[in-house]
């Protein structure tokens, strides 16, 4: 299985959403870096679920227990590790998954793929539990990114068929970014945030899930950051963003909006500011060209699945037995998985960028 991901530094997560702790080993991070791990933990309580009915109601403090790596409020240079307990498993909830293939989960590859051997509890090492060690490691570049005036801010794009304002793919506020880090839900527009949740809740009540966006931009990094063919900064935010489940999509700038469009329309016309600094009048390229940053916001956006456990009567098969059956699933999930994913893709932003920024001069 691979749970290792490496591009100057390297993040290793391990554990199973019902085992007794998740974790993450994080490599080649600069040393003498301050971490707040106050600070970290706020990052991470974004994670957590709400009390509104929007999200699952499983229970767990996310305290990350930094093993290795930080001494004196400082990274070391040496691995950083962190581990996070599993307190509120429901492991009898998932009785009957470990031979009925759970219509839209992994089950069934999963089963092919370990024949037979994983861990089908929560999921088990695919669940959604284990994008808190990826919250933690995003946490803790973010951090080193800001020192360097790199911001990223993340919103509820959308929610089903209802969309939230986006952000302004030429000019986006810092506070506007930290305001977005303190809502309970983080939508721009309040009103539209608001008509989300109700949706959420009546796919609830339906015994339903519904599916999300999540957009996300990243501020301030310099021009120049990123390399052609395989090495781009859209290739390695992506490959983290498709680490995080229930993903199925993602687009920089315009997107496939761009396929709509005449050259004319879809071209970014450059300009010299007051300052001396080189811009583009539009932002259909998201921050990026050939795979090197154009000093622009970095704008993408991820597209998430409906959670494919509802609590409806389904068809599915007994994969031991290869019979046709019918499964009604247990457990507690979460209605919306874009929800709670607006600090997961921020964190894998975080990731991505901060080791593109190492190969920066005098970074």
């Amino acid at each position: 299985m691979s749970s290792f991901w490496n591009h100057n530094i390297s993040i290793s997560v391990f554990g199973e959403s019902h085992g007794p702790a998740i974790g993450v080993v994080i490599d080649n991070l600069p040393p003498g870096e301050p971490l707040d791990v106050d600070a970290i933990r706020e990052f991470m309580a974004r994670r957590a679920p709400k009390s509104d009915g929007t999200t699952t109601s499983r229970r767990e403090n996310d305290m990350p227990n930094i093993m290795s790596g930080y001494l004196n409020g400082r990274t070391t240079g040496t691995p950083l590790a962190a581990f996070i307990n599993n307190t509120d498993t429901h492991s009898q909830d998932y009785g009957n998954i470990s031979r009925l293939a759970r219509p839209g989960h992994a089950d069934y590859t999963g089963a092919l793929r370990y024949r037979g051997f994983n861990d089908v509890r929560g999921g088990g090492h695919f669940s959604g539990r284990l994008t808190a060690p990826i919250v933690f490691a995003g946490a803790v570049c973010g951090q080193i990114l800001e020192r360097r005036g790199i911001y990223t801010g993340t919103h509820i794009a959308q929610v089903h068929n209802i969309k939230d304002t986006m952000f302004n793919p030429c000019n986006i506020d810092r506070d506007l970014i930290i305001n977005l880090r303190h809502k309970i839900f983080p939508a721009i527009s309040d009103k539209k945030g608001q008509r989300m949740r109700d949706d959420i809740l009546l796919a609830r009540q339906s015994l339903d899930s519904v599916g999300g966006v999540v957009e996300c931009a990243v501020t301030n990094v310099p021009a120049g950051i990123g390399s052609p063919m395989f090495d781009g900064l859209e290739n390695t935010i992506s490959s983290l963003v498709f680490g995080i489940p229930a993903v199925k999509g993602i687009e920089f700038g315009a997107g496939f909006e761009a396929a709509k469009m005449l050259g004319s329309q879809n071209n970014d016309e450059f300009y010299v500011d007051e300052r001396g600094h080189v811009l583009t009048k539009t932002n259909n390229h998201g921050g990026i060209l050939g795979g090197i940053s154009s000093g622009m916001p970095i704008i993408f956006r991820v597209a998430f699945k409906p959670t494919p456990s509802i609590a409806q009567p389904q068809e599915t098969i007994d994969y031991s037995a290869m019979t046709n059956e019918t499964l009604v699933i247990k457990g507690r999930h979460d209605p919306c998985v874009a929800v709670r994913a607006v600090p997961v893709v921020e964190a894998a932003a975080n990731i991505a960028v901060l080791s593109h920024m190492l190969d920066y001069p005098n970074f």
